[in-house]
């Protein structure tokens, strides 16, 4: 978890890589998945598919919930 301290330096790209590299190594960080949630809640409008599934697929696979993360992407998504 060193990366959370300097989390809101990071582009919105790297911080859905770094999620998504904790959940393929199975590696759950409530603090580093709430704070990811924090940080890329308003630039979520400017995600992809690609960028949304990954981090849909990130938290699920860690079991972490972040409901209003989910709410925002849907809305994207189906946008």
């Amino acid at each position: 978890d060193v990366a959370l301290p300097q989390l809101d330096r990071f582009k919105y790209q790297e911080i859905v890589n770094l999620a998504w590299a904790y959940a393929t190594l199975g590696h759950p960080s409530p603090l580093l998945f709430e704070k990811t949630a924090e940080v890329i809640l308003p630039c979520v409008n400017g995600f992809g598919s690609q960028d949304i599934a990954n981090t849909l697929w990130a938290y699920a696979t860690l079991n972490h919930h972040s409901p209003q993360l989910f709410d925002v992407m849907a809305e994207v998504a189906l946008s």
